[in-house]
């Protein structure tokens, strides 16, 4: 995320040049449908504050330099290129693209910070503008470094193309996801799909490191980003001057665990409801609610009319069971779009989905990742830890028997050897380490950061109680990251005003936190306190 005009190399041209202007359109999530539906919804960990991927890099007169949208800044930005298979340094080369986001004062040009996106999947350039916003106190002083980590973005991108057929009328609960899984395969005749595992794309970043000549980075790493950042303290720590894992996945922890931290999301998310006095006078059967349109679906899809979210035109719907966990759990990252869920789940168990419509929008880009890299990750570097515990468990959640279906089924085309048994050893470093949770975090939960820390000696963990997924983009802990970057230790950093209540009130009808002054609302009311909806607070 961090490139520096002082520190840019003069290279090949030709490398600056690939920097031409990318409708990042065309790098939308589109793995087969089948694996957008139950691999990307249900096990995708981007960040949530960073969903907008319809993003393009703009060249401008000089070849090394560019634009990113929603960044207003010139940019500087280029390339290096490296061996697919590091063991065939003479056999077929990618490019490794970067974006640097040059500091305001650049005091300290031998460092910078090293933003690393999640998923498995997500391109770090293509979120430049969150970045860019969320470290804009580190930004006074360091440079951002942005690294379209390799498969996602522009370097090589390995997406797949779904075809014409509209999500919302696509039927994702009956398809055959082996053979989706390989028209996707095939699509990348000339691509060895085992070399996009995250050890060579950590040797990719450290080789742009090189090539720009910083001495240090500090790394911030969200979500599937911690566990890359992880292994640069393994691999690299020379070069290492702080981290901070956002969202964590332990090395110790398969991502196919979050079958379970979506159920727990599910389950902390009725009981906000329940406690919050508004949304359980407005909605004192949600969970209920819940299970009679998971039931109703479970029967088969439901189909009629809809206006498309984001068109508007009228279209048809086919509402299934996936889409419906899918729209529900993705709304779950983020706080103010949380605060919609509660009305949604109300209006489908009176048969209108429109209103979960919206939240599905947030889902048909696959969360903004490049599904065969996706694919190339877990399938060499998690479902092999499955146990027979973990399947036992995975029969008795839809979401965890569908992840680990669709995902088995992936993994079986995609052949990816696994890696060592070391890799899940944990992260043993003195590195001034910051650690952030959110309570509510329906992907990586509190537990995970706790099991990160089991060999890190100069760290600190937080949890911040009202914060869900990307601590960092909802709170003060941005602060901290600054904080810890500028003193190089944890030692004085202080996790009390993570303590501040971020939620949104939740949605009580379709535009207002407020109850509706209806006659009914109005008689009941004599016979209950006032709520405070604009707060968010428990009751």
């Amino acid at each position: 995320m961090i490139d520096s005009m002082i520190h840019r190399k003069s290279h090949n041209a030709s490398a600056d040049v690939a920097m031409t202007r990318i409708d990042t359109r065309q790098h939308s999530s589109k793995l087969s449908k089948s694996i957008i539906s139950l691999s990307a919804l249900m096990l995708a960990m981007g960040s949530a504050a960073t969903w907008a991927s319809d993003n393009s890099v703009e060249p401008i007169e000089s070849a090394n330099t560019c634009y990113v949208e929603g960044v207003s800044d010139r940019l500087n930005c280029g390339f290096v290129t490296v061996p697919e298979n590091p063991n065939k340094p003479d056999g077929k080369q990618i490019q490794v693209h970067y974006v640097v986001l040059p500091a305001v004062k650049n005091v300290n040009h031998e460092e910078a910070l090293l933003a690393i996106a999640g998923g498995p999947g997500q391109s770090a350039i293509d979120n430049a503008a969150g970045f860019d916003s969320m470290l804009n106190k580190v930004r006074q002083q360091r440079d951002i470094l942005l690294i379209d980590q390799r498969g996602t973005g522009r370097s090589n991108v390995l997406n797949c193309d779904a075809g014409p057929q509209s999500p919302l009328s696509f039927d994702d609960d009956n398809v055959d996801t082996l053979a989706e899984a390989q028209k996707c395969r095939d699509q990348f005749p000339d691509t060895d799909v085992t070399q996009y595992g995250s050890l060579n794309a950590v040797q990719d970043f450290e080789a742009v490191r090189a090539h720009l000549g910083y001495k240090k980075l500090h790394l911030y790493g969200i979500s599937y980003g911690t566990r890359m950042a992880q292994l640069y303290m393994r691999l690299y720590p020379e070069h290492l001057a702080t981290v901070t894992l956002d969202g964590i996945v332990p090395m110790q922890q398969s991502v196919l665990e979050i079958g379970s931290a979506i159920e727990r999301g599910f389950d902390l998310l009725f009981k906000d409801c329940q406690e919050t006095a508004a949304c359980h006078a407005e909605f004192p059967e949600l969970k209920a609610e819940f299970d009679q349109v998971v039931a109703k679906l479970s029967q088969g899809p439901v189909m009629e009319p809809v206006h498309d979210p984001v068109t508007g035109e009228k279209t048809l719907l086919t509402m299934t069971r996936a889409k419906f966990y899918g729209a529900i759990r993705m709304a779950l990252y983020q706080t103010n779009v949380r605060a919609l869920v509660p009305h949604a789940i109300h209006q489908a168990a009176k048969g209108n989905y429109q209103p979960l419509l919206g939240l599905f929008a947030l889902t048909t880009d696959g969360a903004g990742m490049a599904m065969g890299m996706h694919a190339s990750v877990v399938c060499g570097e998690d479902i092999h830890r499955i146990t027979p515990a973990m399947r036992e468990q995975a029969k008795t959640s839809y979401v965890g028997k569908t992840m680990l279906e669709s995902l088995e089924a992936s993994c079986s085309v995609w052949k990816v050897p696994p890696v060592d048994a070391n890799f899940s050893e944990p992260i043993k470093s003195d590195i001034p380490t910051l650690l952030l949770s959110g309570e509510i975090d329906p992907a990586t939960p509190p537990s995970w950061g706790e099991l990160a820390m089991e060999k890190l000696t100069n760290a600190k963990h937080f949890v911040a109680p009202y914060a869900t997924h990307g601590v960092a983009y909802q709170s003060c802990a941005n602060n901290l990251v600054a904080e810890l970057v500028r003193t190089g230790s944890v030692k004085d950093l202080d996790g009390e005003c993570l303590q501040k209540d971020v939620r949104r009130s939740f949605y009580l009808n379709a535009s207002s936190v407020e109850p509706l002054a209806t006659e009914d609302a109005t008689h009941s009311s004599k016979d209950k306190p006032k709520d405070k909806p604009s707060t968010g607070a428990k009751e």
